[in-house]
């Protein structure tokens, strides 16, 4: 059974005869029928009734409603209401804009607005580099989608992505103090999307691209970057790239391997799966067999449909190596899933080498599940929070912008995102490391500060950094002091 969590968190309002021993008769059903008790409150008592809430975590839709009709079927009890706890937390929004400097007066107004604002802005139109310090530009992120391939649902449309994206502005402000708004676009034409971002990218100092549809996804990624002169990252890509390679690196400290002698089978080679495999590619992996619907990407198959998945044939699988994915997992050391659940079996897990590693990514259903793997099978890896070892993007992209900004680097290259995994990886010691313990948690606050620093490293050793470092003095001594002149 799936575990019981917050994601499924409900609070049943039951009123219920005052009696000895009723309470313990509605927590029983609640037990019975697999929900775990997460709170207890008195509402009102008399006499005769009692009211209280009853916060309870379910595993499902399916199994909160057993709960609810279990808890409903007691007799002396009547259910007065239930509220869903992730439907209010997501009430009105989870973000919203506040103001940095007060408008309480006049003097106020006339700083922060007419007239006063009329000479910064002349200051900019003169000198276009002082946007970067005179507005917010230089530490806020466009969060752009289409909606198109939104988590695991698939395309749901801009408007039902935006909790998603909200979640992630959310993320960005309460783990790297960065700034940042959805942009969800009611088109799905890579020109329109092109043009809509090249137009908004002056209001902006760098562009997270989230959940749009591979292949567009790589077409609108590749376009930006050469247009734009502001940090391009498509996080489903490049996320889900730095903290695969982050936990495989530790996975392989833990089983004693080195990262150019390891066999690697990635299933599922859509925008999440070319980036795993580019950069474990930079980090010195040279065995890495891909695998799509159709079966192994060999050197000799037609891709001529598909120029990614040529490129992913071009460089990978150099033995070339076909058959199906229970053949090529035979002796191999890593299985890298980016697919869908239940895809690959105990069986095939089994013909894999000593010692293996498992990355069973798809979300919120893995490849396989935890309680399926074989003995040979000593690293365990998912995107879920309920199992050791998450794959979360979360633990990425915050850092990895805190640290674009800092140094106000014009891209995101190669050598940004290798540091980034590398230095995400050191945030567990070496002496911590464990099958359990291979990915550091998101609420570690060395794991923000870490990427960060080696991500604004690399931006200035690569030379795309437009400074060296995240003070603002210099920025205070060019803009106030020149315009008191």
């Amino acid at each position: 059974m799936v575990s019981t969590g917050p994601a499924y968190s409900v609070t049943i309002r039951a009123e219920y005869d005052n009696l000895p021993g009723m309470l313990g008769k509605i927590t029983t059903c609640i037990g019975e029928s697999g929900g775990d008790m997460a709170g207890i409150d008195v509402i009102s008592a008399t006499d005769s009734k009692m009211v209280r809430d009853l916060t309870v975590y379910a595993s499902g839709i399916e199994h909160t409603q057993k709960i609810i009709d279990s808890v409903g079927g007691t007799e002396g009890v009547e259910i007065r209401s239930v509220s869903d706890a992730t439907f209010l937390f997501h009430l009105g929004g989870k973000i919203e804009m506040r103001s940095k400097v007060p408008a309480k007066t006049r003097e106020d107004m006339s700083k922060a607005y007419t007239p006063g604002v009329a000479r910064v802005c002349m200051a900019i139109h003169e000198d276009p580099e002082a946007v970067w310090a005179l507005t917010g530009k230089a530490n806020t992120v466009a969060i752009v989608t289409d909606g198109s391939a939104v988590l695991g649902l698939g395309d749901i449309g801009p408007a039902a992505s935006m909790p998603v994206m909200e979640g992630k502005a959310l993320l960005f402000k309460e783990l790297s103090g960065v700034d940042a708004w959805p942009i969800c676009l009611d088109t799905q034409d890579v020109d329109e999307i092109v043009a809509i971002v090249k137009a908004i990218a002056p209001g902006f100092g760098g562009i997270n691209l989230e959940d749009i549809s591979a292949p567009r996804c790589f077409e609108i990624e590749e376009r930006l970057k050469a247009e734009l002169d502001i940090p391009v990252f498509h996080d489903d890509q490049h996320g889900t790239a730095v903290v695969m390679l982050a936990g495989l690196i530790n996975a392989l400290a833990v089983t004693g391997r080195n990262p150019e002698n390891i066999k690697v089978a990635l299933l599922g080679v859509g925008a999440s799966g070319t980036a795993c495999a580019k950069i474990m590619m930079n980090h010195g992996v040279k065995n890495i067999i891909g695998f799509d619907r159709q079966g192994a990407l060999t050197h000799d198959r037609d891709y001529s449909d598909n120029r990614f998945k040529q490129w992913f044939a071009d460089n990978t699988n150099p033995n070339n190596e076909g058959g199906s994915l229970g053949e090529v997992l035979k002796g191999a050391d890593v299985f890298l899933g980016l697919s869908g659940p239940g895809l690959v079996t105990k069986e095939e897990i089994a013909g894999m080498a000593d010692n293996a590693i498992v990355f069973a990514l798809a979300n919120p259903t893995p490849e396989i599940s935890p309680e399926e793997l074989p003995e040979n099978v000593m690293v365990m890896a998912t995107g879920r929070s309920d199992y050791p070892n998450q794959v979360n993007n979360s633990l990425g992209f915050p850092g990895l912008f805190r640290g674009i900004f800092d140094v106000r680097a014009s891209e995101i290259n190669d050598d940004m995102k290798l540091a980034a995994a590398r230095a995400l990886a050191s945030v567990i010691p070496e002496d911590s490391l464990g099958p359990d313990f291979v990915i550091p948690s998101v609420f570690d606050a060395n794991v923000v500060d870490r990427v960060a620093a080696a991500t604004s490293q690399a931006a200035v050793d690569s030379g795309v950094a437009r400074r060296t470092s995240r003070s603002s003095e210099d920025d205070a001594e060019s803009y106030t002091s020149f315009r008191l002149r």
